[in-house]
Protein backbone atom coordinates (compact mmCIF):
# COMPACT_ATOMS: atom_id res chain seq x y z
CA UNK A 1 0.00 0.00 0.00
CA UNK A 2 1.50 3.39 -1.13
CA UNK A 3 1.34 6.29 1.11
CA UNK A 4 -0.84 7.92 -0.79
CA UNK A 5 -3.82 5.60 -0.41
CA UNK A 6 -2.83 4.73 3.34
CA UNK A 7 -4.09 8.60 4.04
CA UNK A 8 -7.15 8.39 1.83
CA UNK A 9 -10.42 8.21 3.58
CA UNK A 10 -12.58 4.78 2.54
CA UNK A 11 -15.48 4.68 1.13
CA UNK A 12 -17.64 2.36 2.04
CA UNK A 13 -21.01 1.65 4.07
CA UNK A 14 -23.11 4.51 5.21
CA UNK A 15 -25.06 1.85 7.98
CA UNK A 16 -23.51 -0.05 11.00
CA UNK A 17 -21.45 -3.19 10.05
CA UNK A 18 -23.51 -5.00 12.20
CA UNK A 19 -26.87 -4.22 10.89
CA UNK A 20 -25.54 -5.15 7.13
CA UNK A 21 -24.12 -8.65 8.60
CA UNK A 22 -27.60 -9.24 9.72
CA UNK A 23 -29.63 -8.02 6.99
CA UNK A 24 -27.08 -10.13 4.82
CA UNK A 25 -27.75 -13.37 6.98
CA UNK A 26 -31.48 -13.46 6.70
CA UNK A 27 -31.49 -12.79 2.63
CA UNK A 28 -32.26 -15.65 1.08
CA UNK A 29 -30.77 -14.24 -2.17
CA UNK A 30 -27.60 -14.30 -0.80
CA UNK A 31 -27.87 -17.59 0.35
CA UNK A 32 -28.40 -18.82 -2.76
CA UNK A 33 -25.04 -16.92 -4.00
CA UNK A 34 -23.00 -18.55 -1.47
CA UNK A 35 -24.27 -21.65 -2.09
CA UNK A 36 -23.71 -21.11 -6.04
CA UNK A 37 -19.63 -20.14 -5.52
CA UNK A 38 -19.68 -23.55 -2.86
CA UNK A 39 -18.84 -20.99 0.16
CA UNK A 40 -20.18 -20.95 3.58
CA UNK A 41 -22.89 -18.29 4.11
CA UNK A 42 -21.35 -16.99 7.33
CA UNK A 43 -17.91 -16.61 4.90
CA UNK A 44 -19.41 -14.89 2.33
CA UNK A 45 -20.71 -12.49 4.01
CA UNK A 46 -17.55 -11.63 5.45
CA UNK A 47 -16.09 -11.56 2.52
CA UNK A 48 -19.03 -9.20 0.79
CA UNK A 49 -18.55 -6.65 4.32
CA UNK A 50 -14.84 -6.67 3.52
CA UNK A 51 -15.21 -4.91 0.14
CA UNK A 52 -18.59 -2.93 1.03
CA UNK A 53 -16.39 -1.02 3.23
CA UNK A 54 -13.88 -0.52 1.32
CA UNK A 55 -15.29 0.88 -2.01
CA UNK A 56 -11.74 1.35 -3.60
CA UNK A 57 -10.57 -1.92 -2.48
CA UNK A 58 -9.60 -4.24 -5.22
CA UNK A 59 -10.42 -7.83 -5.93
CA UNK A 60 -7.91 -10.26 -5.05
CA UNK A 61 -7.51 -12.99 -7.78
CA UNK A 62 -5.51 -15.96 -7.73
CA UNK A 63 -4.13 -17.99 -10.62
CA UNK A 64 -3.70 -22.07 -9.22
CA UNK A 65 -2.23 -24.97 -10.96
CA UNK A 66 -5.15 -27.45 -11.48
CA UNK A 67 -2.70 -29.60 -9.77
CA UNK A 68 -2.57 -27.56 -6.77
CA UNK A 69 -6.35 -27.34 -6.94
CA UNK A 70 -6.17 -31.10 -6.58
CA UNK A 71 -3.92 -31.78 -4.50
CA UNK A 72 -6.39 -29.31 -2.20
CA UNK A 73 -9.69 -31.23 -2.56
CA UNK A 74 -10.85 -29.10 -5.59
CA UNK A 75 -11.91 -30.67 -8.97
CA UNK A 76 -10.84 -28.12 -11.37
CA UNK A 77 -13.50 -26.97 -14.01
CA UNK A 78 -12.90 -28.02 -17.82
CA UNK A 79 -12.59 -25.32 -20.25
CA UNK A 80 -16.03 -26.31 -21.54
CA UNK A 81 -17.52 -26.48 -17.85
CA UNK A 82 -16.10 -23.04 -17.04
CA UNK A 83 -18.27 -21.80 -20.66
CA UNK A 84 -21.15 -23.26 -19.60
CA UNK A 85 -21.00 -21.16 -16.44
CA UNK A 86 -20.50 -18.12 -18.25
CA UNK A 87 -23.39 -18.63 -20.65
CA UNK A 88 -25.57 -19.65 -17.75
CA UNK A 89 -25.08 -16.28 -15.76
CA UNK A 90 -25.54 -14.12 -19.30
CA UNK A 91 -28.99 -16.15 -19.50
CA UNK A 92 -29.70 -15.17 -15.82
CA UNK A 93 -29.89 -18.77 -15.18
CA UNK A 94 -27.84 -19.08 -12.37
CA UNK A 95 -28.65 -18.21 -8.88
CA UNK A 96 -29.12 -15.00 -7.57
CA UNK A 97 -29.01 -13.74 -11.19
CA UNK A 98 -31.18 -11.55 -12.75
CA UNK A 99 -34.42 -13.52 -14.49
CA UNK A 100 -33.49 -13.65 -18.62
CA UNK A 101 -35.10 -11.18 -20.34
CA UNK A 102 -36.57 -13.69 -23.03
CA UNK A 103 -38.06 -16.06 -20.31
CA UNK A 104 -39.87 -12.67 -19.01
CA UNK A 105 -43.60 -12.31 -19.14
CA UNK A 106 -43.20 -9.13 -21.38
CA UNK A 107 -44.76 -8.71 -24.80
CA UNK A 108 -45.55 -6.14 -27.06
CA UNK A 109 -48.01 -5.58 -29.92
CA UNK A 110 -45.63 -6.17 -33.43
CA UNK A 111 -48.39 -3.30 -34.83
CA UNK A 112 -48.26 -0.65 -32.99
CA UNK A 113 -44.55 -1.35 -31.89
CA UNK A 114 -42.94 2.34 -30.59
CA UNK A 115 -46.22 4.38 -31.66
CA UNK A 116 -47.55 6.42 -29.36
CA UNK A 117 -51.34 6.22 -28.28
CA UNK A 118 -53.79 8.01 -26.56
CA UNK A 119 -56.36 5.53 -26.44
CA UNK A 120 -56.30 2.96 -23.45
CA UNK A 121 -56.16 -0.96 -25.27
CA UNK A 122 -58.83 -2.64 -25.70
CA UNK A 123 -61.15 -3.92 -23.11
CA UNK A 124 -59.45 -1.45 -20.64
CA UNK A 125 -60.57 1.82 -19.29
CA UNK A 126 -58.58 5.03 -19.66
CA UNK A 127 -56.77 5.59 -16.47
CA UNK A 128 -56.62 8.71 -14.60
CA UNK A 129 -57.59 10.95 -11.41
CA UNK A 130 -61.35 9.56 -10.25
CA UNK A 131 -62.39 11.85 -7.81
CA UNK A 132 -64.87 14.25 -10.05
CA UNK A 133 -62.85 17.34 -8.04
CA UNK A 134 -59.58 16.29 -8.92
CA UNK A 135 -60.75 15.66 -12.45
CA UNK A 136 -62.53 19.46 -12.75
CA UNK A 137 -58.78 20.54 -11.34
CA UNK A 138 -56.97 18.73 -14.04
CA UNK A 139 -59.53 20.19 -16.63
CA UNK A 140 -59.08 23.48 -15.65
CA UNK A 141 -55.29 23.49 -15.27
CA UNK A 142 -55.23 22.35 -19.14
CA UNK A 143 -57.82 24.79 -20.02
CA UNK A 144 -55.31 27.63 -18.46
CA UNK A 145 -52.32 25.97 -20.25
CA UNK A 146 -50.52 24.99 -17.11
CA UNK A 147 -48.36 21.87 -17.07
CA UNK A 148 -48.60 21.00 -13.31
CA UNK A 149 -44.92 21.03 -13.00
CA UNK A 150 -43.19 22.94 -10.72
CA UNK A 151 -41.59 26.03 -12.93
CA UNK A 152 -38.41 27.85 -11.68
Amino acid sequence: MTQENANKPKRGLKRPVEVVRAELLKDPETKKIAAAVSMKLEDYVELVLKYAQDKDKEPEIAVISDEELKKNGFNPLSAEEAANILIKGMKGELPGSPPDFEASKFTQDKSAAGKPSLTAPQGQAPTGPQDAEAQKALQDQLKRGGSGGNRA
